[in-house]
This record gives structure tokens, C-alpha cells and sequence, in this order.
């Protein structure tokens, strides 16, 4: 089902500190950046690998205080928030999870970063992890 990781979300409060701080401590670089106003978040994507494959950080900061980030943040702090798995096709995936007893946090799959698409596993049914599901351009 899964062909790769896309991606780790990562809570921050603040995206520009944190970007600053992956850029000095780790050498990353952001390679796409986007608010998304459906979601509730302004975003950055950084690349891992220096050659441009693999999987990405993804920094996520709320854009309000009713954003389910800043909901994060206000029980957990920042840090981990997600796992996400490049799929094929997001609906047929969730289709098969939901056959399989799992809950899917969308009816239909959500306009994601860059243009893709997703939906999410919820995290009471995958081991206390939000699994994201993502497919389309990148």
C-alpha cells in the first residue's frame, strides 16, 4: 500500500525560527513553502537528502489559535505530530484502511502540500500515531 515515508511533521510555534534552526543545526534546506488556510497552517518542506530524494521534514505552524496545531501545541508542545506514507491513490488507500477497521479523519481525501492530496489514519487506530496518506505532485 505504502510505496515510501513522504514525509515527518514536525509542530513549531514559530516557522521561521524553526526553519533557522534546521537550516544552522542540520544543514537542511526548505524546498517548498505554503500557507494553507484549509488546514489552518503555514508550512515548510526541507529536504533531507542533499540530492533532492527521500523524505522530507515538514514544519508546520498554526496560523490561529482554533488551527488543529495550535491544538497540538497547547497539549503536547511542539514536536512530532505526524507520519506520513506516499501512497498511489489516497481514496482507494483509505478505502482498504477503513475495510481493515480504521478510521480515516476526512470522508474524502483534502487538498495537501503542493498540490497533493490527503487524508489521515486516526491516531487511536494506528498505535497512537497520526499516519497521514499522501498522494499527487511533489
Amino acid at each position: 500500500m505504502f510505496t515510501t515515508i513522504d514525509h515527518v511533521g514536525v509542530a513549531v510555534a514559530d516557522l521561521d525560527e524553526a526553519v533557522a534552526w534546521y537550516r544552522d543545526h542540520f544543514g537542511m534546506e526548505v524546498v517548498h513553502e505554503e500557507t494553507n488556510d484549509e488546514q489552518g497552517v503555514r508550512e515548510a518542506m526541507l529536504r533531507v537528502s542533499p540530492d533532492d530524494t527521500g523524505p522530507c521534514v515538514q514544519l508546520l505552524a498554526p496560523l490561529g489559535p482554533d488551527s488543529p496545531i495550535a491544538a497540538f501545541l497547547d497539549r503536547k508542545g511542539p514536536g512530532l505530530q505526524q507520519l506520513a506514507y506516499r501512497v498511489d491513490d489516497v481514496e482507494a488507500a483509505a478505502a482498504t484502511l477503513r475495510e481493515r477497521g480504521m478510521r480515516m479523519l476526512y470522508a474524502r481525501a483534502r487538498r495537501g502540500t503542493a498540490g497533493t492530496l490527503v487524508n489521515f489514519v486516526h491516531p487511536k487506530d494506528a498505535g497512537g500515531v497520526l499516519v497521514e496518506l499522501v498522494s499527487g505532485p511533489h
